[in-house]
């Protein structure tokens, strides 16, 4: 069993309110030819969720507001 915690993190733009949840990293697997995946953030919304960015422990929040605000722009504002 992992010992990873996932993270939330709300954030507000224009004028609406996203949620983002962390998700650890899956290793690859042989028999399903899967590739690795690497830990991401992800958009969540209407029971679905969409890869963000890459999940960077230890970022600090300002940070993170601004890379997740900059994926807003190009893929939901776009």
């Amino acid at each position: 069993m992992s010992a990873y915690r996932n993270q939330q993190h709300r954030l507000v733009h224009r004028g609406k309110e996203f949620h983002f949840v962390s998700y650890e990293g899956l290793p690859a697997d042989v028999k399903t030819a899967r590739p690795a995946g690497e830990p991401m953030w992800y958009l969540i919304t209407a029971g679905k969720r969409w890869a963000c960015i890459r999940f960077e422990p230890g970022q600090d929040e300002a940070g993170l507001d601004q890379v997740l605000v900059g994926w807003l722009e190009a893929n939901v504002f776009a």
